[in-house]
């Protein structure tokens, strides 16, 4: 039963080690245009970047603490969202670091429902902190965000008719189920906000985590001297990653670029400049930690705390 155990751990970090070579060599060429653009820029400012990346993961790992109000083992916590998130580079967008953070929870005695509910907790806290900064910055920034012009034609009516069929069968078919789950993530809310420390930490870690991601891009601009003020960068990465869930690509891969890249361009930065900053934000917050982060997921799954 022990050898059947150890074989299948192995197993599958073996699997985590090949899914990020495979993935470093599809898109070897992003990796090299990315390093290559960035070799000239100031080294100051990457450093900036480099901090606020490294300080995404505490982030995390502070809205999830707050997520739940039972104690969790802090350090193991922090390594768990470095490894989720490599994983949501595997998978499609949250479904990775949803799954190793779940079986986290779970690992630390939470019910498996609980630990759903908490994951849900999280997301929703990250989503209306996320809401409240693009409210907050685009009243700073008058005019950058654009809603794009659709011409009412046959395709565009038949598409958005179609979406809408299909949106009301979804709410339909899901009415009970999602009832039932937003009433357990309301308890759990209630619950989390009665702990003053609890509710601080899920705020305080979402705003965090967003804002750091919006620093990372913004050090990468300055460092290559994109000509953007630092509202209007964050702005339009909030924007884009915002709108990049609705593909949900593993880690936003193409989504989020091509997005980010969009939002910048028509923020004012250049093509060039725009991909530069989206190539150096890819570089520092995806390929330079992914095998690391692969490695580490394959030894907390090696040591049974996922």
């Amino acid at each position: 039963m022990g050898d059947g155990r150890v074989g299948w751990h192995a197993g599958l970090s073996l699997l985590v080690l090949v899914c990020a070579a495979f993935l470093a060599r599809r898109h070897w060429p992003v990796i090299e245009a990315g390093a290559g653009r960035l070799t000239h820029a100031d080294r100051g400012w990457l450093l900036v970047a480099t901090a606020a990346t490294l300080a995404t993961w505490a982030c995390s790992a502070l809205a999830q603490q707050g997520a739940v109000a039972e104690p969790l083992p802090a350090r193991r916590l922090v390594a768990v969202q470095f490894a989720a998130a490599s994983a949501n580079h595997v998978l499609p967008s949250g479904l990775g670091a949803g799954a190793v953070n779940l079986r986290f929870l779970t690992r630390c005695g939470l019910p498996v429902a609980r630990s759903a509910t908490a994951l849900a907790v999280k997301a929703c806290a990250g989503t209306v902190v996320r809401g409240c900064l693009i409210g907050g910055l685009a009243l700073a920034c008058p005019g950058v965000l654009r809603v794009p012009r659709l011409t009412a034609n046959a395709w565009t009516v038949t598409a958005w008719t179609a979406a809408g069929v299909v949106a009301a069968v979804a709410a339909v078919l899901m009415a009970r189920p999602l009832r039932r789950a937003l009433r357990a993530v309301l308890l759990d809310v209630r619950a989390v906000h009665e702990l003053p420390a609890r509710a601080a930490a899920l705020w305080g870690g979402s705003l965090a985590f967003a804002a750091l991601h919006a620093t990372v891009v913004i050090a990468v601009a300055q460092a290559i001297d994109l000509p953007l003020p630092p509202e209007r960068v964050a702005l339009a990465y909030l924007a884009a990653s915002s709108a990049a869930v609705l593909l949900p690509t593993p880690g936003g891969l193409g989504s989020l670029d091509a997005a980010l890249a969009l939002a910048l361009t028509l923020a004012g930065a250049s093509g060039g400049t725009a991909a530069s900053t989206v190539l150096g934000y890819r570089l520092l917050t995806v390929w330079l930690p992914l095998l690391p982060g692969l490695v580490a997921l394959g030894v907390l799954i090696r040591r049974r705390v996922l």
